[in-house]
């Protein structure tokens, strides 16, 4: 039987930890974790986040490694709903990365992230 997105969300939901942006943005300050967008490309070009660095969440499992080698830095992970993001930490998680949190909110809060 195939699973609504709905279902696979709530699922993954459970195995990942959701922040704010503006938690986020308090503890990239403090910690020197790593910002990442996992939207596709053309949607991270017309409106990026300042500091993310974009690897789409098709690609997100086999660029990771080339880009952060350390499994327990902070990795913050983000789209427009939080939807691929959650999907994305989840498999992170499986790769073996212990510090991986998804910004829940809309695009406009993570704008503002480095706005305080």
């Amino acid at each position: 039987m195939l699973k609504p997105m709905s279902e696979l969300l709530q699922q993954a939901s459970q195995n990942v930890q959701l922040i704010t942006a503006q938690k986020a943005a308090e503890e990239l300050k403090q910690n020197k974790g790593l910002l990442i967008d996992v939207r596709e490309s053309a949607e991270h070009f017309a409106s990026p986040a300042v500091g993310a660095i974009n690897i789409p969440r098709g690609v997100l499992e086999m660029k990771i490694m080339e880009i952060e080698k350390d499994p327990e830095r902070p990795i913050y992970l983000h789209c427009a709903s939080s939807l691929r993001a959650t999907l994305g930490a989840e498999q992170l998680a499986r790769v073996g990365y212990t510090n991986v949190s998804v910004i829940t909110c809309k695009m406009d809060e993570i704008h503002k992230m480095h706005q305080h």
